[in-house]
């Protein structure tokens, strides 16, 4: 029968083994935690693109619906062929982008008039029917936005890096080129600026007459009684304004402005001064809206938004959508 030795029997590791068990371990287990290290970083990336993309989709939404929904577009405007800058699109960069002089500034916008369903005091009336009667922006104001500025307050309306300016002053000039009240609605581009009935008299269409002149645009037996400023020949002059519901980018953030029919400023009645705003994209670093025209008459908008979070991770949409396709 074999027997062990004492040495057999006590035999353990050498400290060259436990050395090498020792850095093998130290292998495992930095490879491991560069493993663990790398998922984290990729569920990381993961989630971030996932949130830019959820916040992107969102906000591309929201002004989807809003141009589906409406039945004018206000901005961008229709290229004017007396500037050198194209009015038609609106595009601007965080950081931002050099102009093309001599405009100040490159800034993008986009506007159209509110949702006509929309009843945000729940009063059974259309916001932006104002004065009830069933029709909408049929008899505004010569400062069709009511709001005494030149264009929509607040706005760069022309894309030349102003802001509510008129050549000559007047609050009436609602598209901050040229004067006030010099395009009425007649189908024609009374200015040669390449837009067409963009800046409204108090008599809208320009005729002299209320309503249409020759007409009985009421129905009620009678035919252009009344003031020429009462454009629908109900007896109230300049009663139902335009209500611009704005997209504009403030910071990074992509900024959604809302008409109400409330006295949001608390300056007593209700004015285009009176609406609220929500920032509904964080993160953007690129936002571009093009007009586009087309031979049936209603434009397309060609939309733009690219959000950028800190670690440069990028989602960039684009959509283009007819302006009242949803009416």
């Amino acid at each position: 029968m074999m027997r062990l030795t004492h040495h057999q029997k006590s035999r353990g590791f050498t400290l060259i083994e436990l050395l090498l068990a020792v850095a093998m371990a130290g292998l495992l287990i930095a490879g491991m935690a560069g493993l663990m290290g790398q998922v984290t970083r990729i569920q990381a990336a993961t989630a971030e693109r996932n949130a830019l993309t959820r916040d992107a989709r969102f906000a591309m939404q929201r002004m989807v619906d809003a141009v589906r929904q409406t039945r004018r577009l206000l901005l961008p405007f229709p290229d004017n062929p007396g500037t050198n800058w194209p009015e038609h699109i609106r595009e601007q960069t965080i950081p931002a982008s050099p102009p093309i002089a001599p405009s100040t500034f490159a800034s993008a916008v986009l506007a159209v008039t509110q949702d006509e369903a929309v009843d945000l005091d729940g009063d059974g009336v259309p916001d932006a029917d104002n004065d009830g009667d069933g029709l909408f922006d049929e008899d505004p104001y010569g400062d069709i936005y009511n709001d005494t500025a030149s264009g929509i307050y607040q706005i760069d309306d022309d894309g030349d890096g102003s802001i509510d300016e008129a050549p000559g002053g007047e609050w009436w000039n609602d598209d901050e080129e040229a004067f006030g009240d010099e395009d009425p609605v007649n189908g024609i581009d009374d200015d040669g600026d390449g837009k067409t009935d963009e800046d409204w008299f108090m008599d809208m269409n320009g005729d002299g007459e209320p309503g249409i002149a020759g007409f009985d645009d009421d129905g009620d037996g009678s035919i252009d009684e009344g003031s020429s400023w009462d454009d629908d020949e109900d007896g109230t002059s300049d009663e139902d304004s335009l209500e611009p519901r704005v997209f504009y980018l403030q910071g990074n953030q992509l900024i959604e402005r809302t008409p109400v029919p409330w006295d949001e400023t608390g300056a007593g009645g209700v004015t285009g001064r009176d609406f609220i705003t929500s920032p509904i994209a964080d993160n953007v670093t690129r936002f571009r809206v093009e007009r586009v025209a087309t031979t049936s008459g209603e434009p397309l908008v060609d939309l733009t938004l690219e959000l950028t979070a800190a670690s440069t991770e990028s989602v960039s949409l684009n959509t283009r959508v007819r302006v009242g396709g949803a009416l």
